[in-house]
């Protein structure tokens, strides 16, 4: 090898970021990281990364600072301000945002660093915690072709479908669009659910023949054990569903585009969240189902 790994600061040791930062340092890069449970460093530092106590040590000496957090406000939080990454990363840095946010937060962030001298991608990632521990993600990218070029190697040790989709913005407005049709494709699921079981059929065999003809998707084979054992543990919470179907819903409105069928899935997330299960897995829309049709959950 002509030259070293860059350097990586990751930022956000969560559900996803935990096993995708493991997946870096599997594959041969030194990673530094910064999260706030003490656990999640012991996690790093058990898979050979290194713990830092602060956002301004972990992006020191970092050539690449990866951020993944829950919403806009976060990754506001951790790139400005004295003690964030803009003010302590050095120029040059490449900063990749993994989150899922608002197209505009990443359209601003970009500006603010190009400012500092360092270069911004949004790269959301589709898969959920599955696809982050098996690197198979679907990684949607904004930003400048020679910025994206440069962080293809290092994306592709997290996922396996990688695309440029276009400026800044554009990562997110399609990670936008893969979250309204998630949420409607496990709304679909959980209909036939409830309606298959109150029909009295075979679910598990049902929902086997589904998946092999025209009615199956990702969303079916990833969540049917989900919706066989009523297992909601969290792979991705409703509260971040409903978090970003507040992103498509208003990004949406501002482009012009009318979405009848996710603005009602948008009411079904905010219900289940108000009925006190935002922290269950999205698959969990199964029970606002089960409790329209008379059940009790």
């Amino acid at each position: 090898m002509t030259h070293a790994l860059p350097k990586i600061a990751w930022i956000g040791l969560g559900i996803m970021g935990s096993p995708m930062s493991e997946n870096l340092l599997k594959a041969g890069y030194d990673v530094t990281g910064h999260t706030l449970e003490q656990d999640k460093l012991d996690r790093l530092t058990a898979a050979g990364g290194t713990a830092a106590a602060s956002v301004a040590e972990a992006v020191a000496d970092a050539d690449v600072i990866i951020t993944m957090v829950p919403a806009s406000p976060q990754v506001e939080a951790v790139a400005y301000g004295p003690a964030g990454i803009l003010e302590n990363a050095r120029a040059s840095a490449l900063l990749i945002d993994m989150s899922s946010i608002t197209p505009q937060t990443s359209v601003d962030l970009a500006a603010a660093a190009r400012d500092k001298g360092i270069r911004v991608l949004d790269a959301p990632v589709s898969g959920g915690e599955a696809g982050a521990i098996e690197a198979v993600l679907s990684i949607m990218v904004g930003g400048d072709q020679a910025d994206f070029d440069e962080a293809r190697p290092l994306f592709e040790a997290l996922g396996r479908t990688v695309v440029r989709c276009g400026p800044h913005g554009s990562g997110q407005t399609v990670k936008a669009a893969n979250q309204l049709i998630v949420a409607v494709n496990i709304q679909a699921c959980a209909e036939a659910v409830v309606f298959l079981e109150k029909s009295g059929v075979d679910l598990a065999a049902a929902l086997d023949v589904l998946a092999g003809g025209l009615a199956g998707s990702t969303v079916l084979t990833r969540k049917k054990d989900n919706f066989l054992r009523r297992d909601f543990r969290p792979g991705f919470r409703i509260d971040l569903h409903h978090k970003d179907m507040g992103i498509v819903t208003d990004a949406a409105r501002t482009v012009g585009a009318a979405l009848p069928v996710g603005a009602v899935v948008a009411q079904l997330v905010a219900s289940l969240r108000a009925q006190g299960d935002g922290g269950l897995d999205h698959s969990a829309l199964l029970r606002t189902v089960e409790r329209l049709s008379g059940d009790r959950v």
